[in-house]
């Protein structure tokens, strides 16, 4: 069919009286014509049902160049961090600690463990403890402040006449500004307190899969040292390349989360809710790193054993009155001047006897 004027309606016109192919919709059809036509020049205009019959997936036109999907096509998420700057960064630090030392592979993974955490999470812990014991420290001024509040609300309450949800709207309101003003003054926000787990949970993150690179070889260099790995471990797990498959490492591990939780629980005079439901999550993650520790390279389990040994070790130390001075923490209610006692005595109460 030809159709002399090149409008649009024109054509959409002509095509509901030509004898072609019966088309529902126009989403339905494909235009192919002669686009380079001139105007005034005839135009050829050819409409075919893209849905037609059960053909439509052997033979329907593709207007564009079609790639199918893979799979392995590009390096996904994992890959991609396996293979960032950082992790290269910290791949050197461990050939350089192993270069310079002359340790085998499993005494510089321990050693370097050690050496990062108590330069950089020590400090942090410490710091850590400050924030959170300005917080406990604020406490009983912030329930004074919030019981003046509530008397100035219920007396501006019947001067104005406001409903209870007006009052409840207005304690709240003040009462968190109050407590934003206290927090600025003592240079104290809760928040502070998580700078721990945002600077040590990205260097973990870099540290396994440094190790996991050498393991596996994935590249020139990883691929050389991945054979003094296997040679690198001792004892019964002699090749870090390999998963433990004593499991005497995921056990260890898990036993030394759940030790840390716990010291950690016993040491809240009364948790709340919510720290007991976050108390519960975290025991639940320590009994998932055993099968997750199992199932990777030694190299790795060593690490994490290692890394929780010495939090452990630091989360001790912090509770010695002689180093709470030192990093001038201030005085909180669950301090005591025979720390280490108090701990193995609560220990033996509550799963013990």
């Amino acid at each position: 069919m030809q159709v002399r004027s090149p409008s649009l309606r024109t054509l959409l016109q002509s095509s509901r009286h030509s004898p072609g192919p019966s088309v529902r919709s126009i989403f339905l059809a494909s235009f192919t014509g002669d686009l380079r036509a001139t105007r005034g020049s005839p135009v050829q205009l050819r409409m075919r049902p893209i849905l037609h019959n059960s053909r439509l997936y052997k033979s329907a036109p593709c207007l564009h160049p079609c790639r199918q999907a893979s799979t392995s096509g590009g390096p996904g998420w994992y890959e991609g961090i396996a293979d960032s700057s950082p992790v290269h960064m910290t791949e050197q630090l461990l050939t350089w600690v192993n270069q310079t030392t002359g340790l085998p592979w499993w005494a510089t993974i321990v050693c370097t463990t050690f050496a990062l955490r108590t330069a950089i999470t020590l400090p942090l812990g410490a710091y850590q403890a400050v924030i959170i014991a300005k917080v406990e420290g604020l406490q009983p001024e912030i329930a004074e402040l919030a019981k003046r509040l509530h008397y100035e609300i219920s007396v501006r309450a019947k001067e104005k006449n406001w409903t209870d949800k007006k009052c409840r709207y207005q304690f709240k309101k003040n009462l968190k500004r109050i407590v934003s003003e206290l927090y600025v003054r003592d240079n104290c926000h809760p928040f502070k307190a998580s700078v721990l787990i945002w600077v040590q949970l990205p260097m973990w993150v870099c540290l396994s899969l440094a190790l996991r690179n050498f393991s596996m070889g994935v590249s020139d260099v990883a691929s050389a040292l991945q054979g003094e790995l296997t040679v690198g471990g001792a004892l019964w797990f002699s090749d870090l390349t390999l998963p433990d498959s004593t499991w005497i490492i995921p056990i260890s591990l898990g036993l030394i989360n759940l030790l840390i939780t716990e010291i950690f629980a016993l040491r809240r005079l009364e948790a709340s809710k919510v720290q007991k439901y976050m108390t519960n999550i975290i025991r639940g993650i320590s009994v998932v790193m055993v099968p997750l520790a199992a199932s990777v390279p030694s190299s790795m389990a060593l690490y994490w054993l290692s890394s929780s040994c010495v939090g452990l070790g630091h989360n001790l130390l912090l509770r010695s009155p002689r180093l709470r001075k030192l990093f001038r923490i201030p005085t909180m209610r669950s301090d005591s001047d025979t720390p280490y006692r108090d701990i193995a005595s609560s220990f033996i109460a509550k799963y013990v006897k």
